[in-house]
This record gives structure tokens, sequence and C-alpha cells, in this order.
């Protein structure tokens, strides 16, 4: 069995896209890691383990990975 631990956690940032880079979800990151990996281009390691530099944000109601999305839920908050 696998533990995950993160902190602190903004909202969900995309991955998975399709062809015209537009992307099909998003993945929650660690919030420090958002800005320097929109400006420096250095990827960061969303809840789900998938790795990719931050280029969107998103949007109300936009999709979320189901992992990702179910591993925050799981966290304790605060």
């Amino acid at each position: 069995m696998s533990t995950t631990t993160t902190t602190t956690l903004e909202k969900p940032l995309e991955r998975t896209t399709d062809n015209d880079d537009t992307p099909k979800m998003f993945h929650y990151v660690r919030k420090s890691k958002i800005a320097e990996s929109a400006v420096m281009g250095n990827y960061v390691v969303a809840l789900c383990g998938e790795t990719f530099p931050v280029t969107r944000s998103p949007k109300p109601n936009s999709p979320v990975c189901p992992d990702c999305k179910k591993i925050f839920e799981s966290l304790k908050k605060g």
C-alpha cells in the first residue's frame, strides 16, 4: 500500500490535451509550484503522479482528473 503526502493545494491545473493543445482535464498540484512552472517551464507532479509543465489555468466547471479528485478529497483538511 502506498502513502501519498502533499501540502497546500490550489486549483486543478491542466495536462492531458487534444491536438489543438486544449486540456481534456485538469490535475491538482502543489500551490507553491504553479508560478515557478508557469514562468520557468519546470515540471510539476500532480496528485495522481502525472508530470507536466503548467501552461493553462482551469476555468469554472473544467473537468478534473478523477484520480486527483479522489486523492484530494481523502486528504485531511487544514
